[in-house]
């Protein structure tokens, strides 16, 4: 069976593609992205395969 592991990602909106291609590099997958604590932050819920 498939084990994952997820993190939650801090996301400026100024930076959002940057910041999603470099966990993309490291084999994170986007789940979600939700709104942050304020207006100029989301959060963003990642899952990668456990190896």
């Amino acid at each position: 069976m498939q084990k994952w592991e997820y993190v939650t990602v801090p996301l400026l909106i100024h930076a959002t593609k940057q910041i999603l291609d470099n966990w993309g590099e490291d084999g994170w997958e986007l789940v979600q992205v939700v709104p942050g604590p304020n207006t100029d932050q989301l959060v963003a819920y990642m899952k990668r395969a456990k190896a």
